[in-house]
This record gives structure tokens, sequence and C-alpha cells, in this order.
């Protein structure tokens, strides 16, 4: 088995993680989103843990860094916190969809902080996966549309995230910035939990600690998969995770996208491929970045 083939299998799982960890929080209940990302990231920070004790690498990165490990952790939180709202409030694989624009708002993130140049057929997949998320929001200025504007929202912070990563790969490893973004989400959760505590029963709390598991599997699985190929390579297979959400959401929610957000979806994944076929002939120097805010 080649390394590309490789890559998309651990992408194909870290995609059926991420589905499963939105699953799981669903299923959890109305609880406060404080409360379910604590959960995750206690689980998360286990993992990382270990693995950087065994490489005996920094846990906290170097003092010069500081600022841009609290920044990227703090744009990841509330990218969290907000597609938690998000998988709450909308159709599994809406909330999924619109997280996955993030590609799309780093070019312009990038573009504006590290002046990197944009190219131009990344403005025009931009542009036109814009244009299919109008189709996911449905715009209609009234408090229905407020989940889908944070799912937006959602997608634009992990992009600040994932911008900060792009600088921080070739300062710090990658099991640092996880356990970091671990570490710092955590720590900054326990006031908030504490002000909004729900109580919770034994079988919630088994719930959100798989929601914790497969968080984990979906933000090491992508890592691992970008380990192995290029993002030109395999980045398209992120999508597959809205496939996954979809029939997940079908089979145990009952619940059904509509015409206008599956005309969405297909704009907004002809756009990836668009840019993912063109980032093949036209390739960029790989940066070595831990990939996944989730």
């Amino acid at each position: 088995m080649n390394s590309t083939i490789k890559g998309i299998l651990a992408i194909l799982i870290s995609s059926i993680g991420f589905s499963l960890m939105a699953v799981f929080f669903r299923l959890s209940g109305d609880l406060p989103v404080f409360q379910k990302s604590l959960f995750r990231n206690l689980v998360a920070m286990l993992v990382p843990i270990y693995i950087a004790y065994k490489a005996r690498v920094s846990f906290f990165g170097k003092l010069e860094n500081q600022p841009l490990l609290i920044l990227r952790s703090s744009l990841g939180l509330i990218g969290v916190l907000l597609n938690i709202y998000a998988i709450d409030h909308m159709v599994l694989s809406d909330a999924d969809m619109l997280m996955k624009l993030n590609p799309f708002w780093t070019i312009i993130l990038c573009a504006l902080f590290l002046n990197e140049r944009a190219r131009k057929y990344q403005v025009i997949a931009m542009i036109v996966a814009i244009a299919g998320a109008i189709f996911i929001i449905k715009p209609s200025f009234n408090s229905d549309m407020t989940p889908a504007i944070i799912g937006l929202l959602s997608g634009l912070f992990a992009a600040g995230a994932y911008s900060c990563l792009r600088p921080l790969g070739k300062r710090e490893k990658a099991y640092t910035t996880v356990f970091y973004f671990s570490f710092f989400s955590t720590v900054v959760l326990i006031p908030f939990v504490i002000f909004t505590y729900e109580p919770m029963s034994i079988t919630q709390v088994i719930i959100l600690l798989l929601s914790g598991v497969f968080a984990t599997v979906g933000q090491f699985g992508i890592t691992i998969a970008y380990s192995y190929a290029a993002a030109k390579d395999i980045s398209i297979f992120v999508y597959a995770s809205v496939v996954f959400s979809a029939l997940l959401g079908f089979i145990i929610f009952k619940e059904s996208p509509d015409l206008l957000s599956y005309l969405g979806y297909i704009i907004i994944f002809l756009a990836g491929y668009y840019m993912f076929k063109k980032a093949q002939r036209n390739p960029k120097p790989e940066e070595s970045i831990e990939k996944g805010v989730s």
C-alpha cells in the first residue's frame, strides 16, 4: 500500500471520527456548549500528552511562540464552540459543510495577514464556494438563520486557527501544538462550565466521553493523513465527512437536508474539487502543519 492510499484511508477514518463526534454531541442532549467542549478537550488532551512525553518534545512550546500559540488556541476554541452550537441546531450535514468552508476562508486570511498571494484559481473557487454556502444558509433575515450564520462563523474561526498553524509549523512540533490547544481550551472552559453547569446522567457523561474519543480519532486521523501524503493529493477526501454526517443524521435523527442544501453541497464540493485539481498542477511548497481544529 503506497503512502497516498494510506493518507486517503487516514483521512476517511478522520471523517468518520468527526461525524461520530457530532452525533454524540447531539445525543448528549440540551447541555451548554462549554460543557460539551470541556469533555471533548479533556479526552483529546490525553493522547498528545503521551506522544509528547515519549518523543521528549515540549508540552508548552518556546517562550517566543506563546502569543501565536495562544492566538491559535483562542481562535480554535471559538471555532469549536460555534461548531457545537451549529451541530445542536442544524441538520448535521449542513453544519459539517459550513465548517468545510474553512480552506476557502484560509486563503483570504493568509493573504491578509501572512502576505501569501492568493492565486487566481483560489479566488475563483472561494467565490463559488461562498455562493454555495448561500444555498445552505438560505438567507431569511430572521432568527431562523442564526444557527447557519454561527455555523459559517465556525469555519471562519477554524480558518484563523489554520492560518496560525502555517508559521507555527516551522517553529513547534505538531503534538506540542495539539496538546497546547487542548490544555488551553480546558483551562479557559472550566470557569464557564462552573457558572453554566447542568447536571448530567451517567449516560450523558459516557456519551460526552465518546464524543471526545471520536474527536481525537478525527484530529489525529487527519494529522497522520497529511504526514503520509501532500495536501494536494488527498485534501478533497475531507468532504467525505459530509456524506457520513448526512447518512448518520438520516439514520439516527431522521433528518434530511432540503434540495437547496444539496445544491449548496454540490457547488461547494465542485469548488473544492476545482481547487484540488489546480493545486495538483500548480503545487506550492508543502508546509508541515497540524490539520484540524476539531
